[in-house]
């Protein structure tokens, strides 16, 4: 499980180069995905924390010592029609099976229920199998698949959603224990 040694926070100097850079080196280096897909990460990162609504909207960081381990953020721009989204979740490969990506995911679904959020969604694409576990267990359900072309490849992307009365996060994640 995620140690002491660990700082969990939000915006820090560099946090959105180390985010953007695990999106580009882990996607490109499993998925063959091509320089659009770290644009889009790069642009729409940039934009998010440019109009940042701490009323609404969330990231959360991991770091070891100075070690980027992951990050986790929501957009609670469009949450009254659509929900609030769930982006740039993605754990450094050395700190994968450690706890920290269970710990981030529950801080923002519990972000979501704090701040009055009652749906939460967010596309994926299917072959994501740990992360599909994860979802699944904290209550996110399969809503929709479509195959696209898109960052250089053809992928089955998904959308997954929760309704905030259906969480499950501290006990189901061993938060607790």
């Amino acid at each position: 499980m995620i140690g002491d040694n660990f700082n969990v926070g939000g915006y820090y100097p560099g946090s959105i180069g180390r985010i953007v850079e695990a999106h580009a080196l882990y996607y490109s280096e499993n998925w063959g995905f091509d320089v659009s897909f770290e644009s889009q990460v790069a642009m729409e990162l940039g934009e998010f924390l440019g109009c940042f609504d701490p009323r609404i909207d969330g990231l959360w960081t991991a770091r070891e010592q100075t070690d980027f381990a992951g990050s986790i953020a929501i957009d609670g721009k469009k949450s009254n029609t659509e929900g609030a989204r769930l982006r740039w979740f993605i754990i450094s490969p050395k700190y994968r099976g450690k706890g920290v990506g269970k710990r981030l995911l529950s801080l923002a679904v519990k972000f979501c229920a704090d701040v009055g959020h009652n749906k939460i969604f967010l596309w994926t694409f299917r072959g994501l199998d740990t992360a599909r576990d994860l979802y699944e267990r904290v209550g996110f359900k399969l809503a929709e698949e479509n195959e696209v072309d898109q960052w250089g490849n053809t992928i089955v992307e998904q959308k997954f959603e929760m309704e905030i009365g259906n969480a499950i996060t501290d006990n189901l994640l061993g938060l607790n224990r």
